[in-house]
């Protein structure tokens, strides 16, 4: 996974993702607004919309601390979600 800083702020940070589709941004975007810290999360990757851009661009706007921080703690959850779905599976 190929990560490329757009645009980064105090608040918000701009983030492409590439290789990614709506699949894992979806599951993302749902972690990341389940997160009190975060004020708002959205992705596009809109090709005729977004001036040729292909890979997804996914915004956050952190309502206190790093957006990095925010995205990094956002990923974490969803790795400890898919080794609890894992162990769950594994025990059945």
């Amino acid at each position: 996974m190929e990560l490329r800083v757009i645009e980064k702020t105090d608040t918000e940070l701009r983030i492409e993702i590439a290789g990614e589709d709506h699949t894992f941004m979806n599951v993302l975007k749902g972690v990341l607004l389940e997160t009190d810290d975060v004020a708002a999360a959205t992705y596009d990757m809109n090709p005729e919309q977004s001036g040729g851009q292909t890979e997804p661009v996914l915004t956050v706007k952190a309502e206190s601390g790093d957006p990095l921080d925010v995205l990094a703690d956002g990923a974490a959850s969803i790795t400890d979600r898919t080794s609890a779905l894992r162990d769950a599976v594994k025990a059945a």
